[in-house]
């Protein structure tokens, strides 16, 4: 028989266990079940397309967000935590090992959210959405929209139909151009999905600011450049009535693409304007032919260029130089930098009691955040649409200068 008195110490000690456990899987500001998050630290890790078989790399956004990290690092962190950045997996641009990264930083890294995305296949929201995983970076392809967890640095580029859709691109090209009366808009897409339905963004942009369409091809090949660029070349030289449209608008990712694209265009003399969203690299400036090819190119950057005088950008570029000495100024470190200053503003904001739960509906609940570097966020309504924010660069004579300084436009709904 066993005494009461046994009984009484037995479920005492087996309280004091459970009550123990429980005690560390509490969340809070010691951290607790909270995964990647402890007193002094919050753990983070990223995905990116650092290889593809194309050439299309987005890694240089690894060194932004280390870069923003770091800072906050040096001035305390967090509510008493530091970033542990674990950097970032390479997706390969293959949805299936994007979605494995994801997972592998959350299941087996214990990561608290992930922080820089950027990865046009990126194959792992899914995963994050049902296991309530934070992640920021550039929303260009579908799967970040509608979410409740992914939070791109200017909002949803890929909006249902109905839902608010950018003007700035169209709008910035028109005061660049002295107006948009009579003035036709060409536009090149890949077979991928999202540089599809970035076409169809894009040309309502431009449509919206008073060009005419021309066209949209979105005919090329996403996998390579094609070997032969003349089929595409001579229909977008007779695409105005026979004539070549005033504007061209590449929405490819890949410079290589550009290139081809471009040169082509040009030697069957094509004069009017190309503009496109990728080719803001000052990488390619090293290059003889893709400087070349590029020359004259309007790029349409989704935040402050770094040829600005802001003093947000200054602070940038003194803190890319701190991790990374010499480093050449990108536009996918741009992305890898404003995802991270978004995600320490909402890190704050969240307070010191950190769980994902209550980080998440701080973002969720009338989150907004202006900086001159990218412009405004808001949250929830930036799951749906973009932010509407926008700058214009034109590489002349072989250097970058800023044609438009940033700006923001008001949405129209997609049709």
């Amino acid at each position: 028989m066993v005494r009461l008195g046994t009984m009484a110490l037995t479920t005492t000690v087996a309280l004091a266990i459970t009550g123990c456990a429980a005690q560390q899987q509490a969340p809070g500001s010691q951290g607790g079940a909270a995964p990647g998050v402890t007193a002094t630290s919050v753990r983070i890790g990223g995905v990116l397309t650092k290889t593809s078989a194309s050439g299309y790399s987005t890694k240089d956004a690894e060194i932004g967000a280390r870069a923003r990290f770091e800072r906050a690092n040096a001035e305390g962190g967090v509510h008493g935590r530091t970033i542990e950045f674990l950097g970032a997996e390479d997706d390969g641009q293959d949805a299936a090992k994007g979605d494995a990264a994801a997972k592998k930083l959350v299941q087996k890294e214990r990561v608290f959210a992930l922080v820089p995305v950027h990865a046009p296949n990126f194959g792992g929201a899914a995963f994050l959405e049902r296991e309530g995983v934070p992640w920021f970076g550039w929303a260009t392809g579908p799967q970040w929209c509608g979410t409740r967890t992914g939070f791109g640095y200017n909002g949803c580029l890929a909006p249902k139909q109905g839902a608010g859709s950018q003007t700035w691109w169209g709008r910035q090209m028109a005061d660049l151009l002295g107006g948009s009366e009579g003035k036709s808009v060409y536009v090149q897409t890949s077979d991928s999905s999202g540089s599809k339905y970035g076409g169809t963004t894009i040309s309502q942009s431009f449509t919206a600011a008073g060009f005419e369409l021309a066209g949209v091809n979105s005919g090329l090949p996403a996998a390579a450049p094609p070997p032969d660029w003349l089929p595409y070349v001579d229909k977008i030289m007779t695409s105005d009535g026979g004539e070549p449209p005033d504007v061209v608008v590449s929405v490819i990712a890949g410079t290589k693409f550009n290139v081809g694209l471009y040169a082509a265009l040009k030697r069957a003399g094509y004069e009017g304007v190309l503009t496109d969203a990728t080719s803001y690299d000052t990488a390619i400036l090293g290059d003889p032919a893709s400087a070349q090819a590029l020359e004259g190119v309007v790029a349409a950057p989704m935040f402050e260029p770094f040829e600005s005088s802001a003093l947000e950008i200054a602070q940038l570029k003194r803190d890319v130089e701190r991790v990374s000495p010499g480093a050449a100024l990108t536009q996918h470190l741009a992305i890898g930098y404003w995802s991270a200053d978004i995600f320490l503003d909402m890190l704050a904001k969240a307070g010191k009691d950190l769980t994902r739960e209550r980080f998440l509906a701080t973002a969720n609940g009338s989150y907004a955040y202006e900086n001159p570097g990218f412009g405004k966020i808001q949250f929830p309504k930036d799951h749906d649409e973009p932010n509407g924010c926008g700058a214009l660069v034109k590489l002349v004579d072989g250097a970058f200068q800023v044609a438009k300084n940033m700006k923001c436009f008001d949405n129209v709904p997609l049709t």
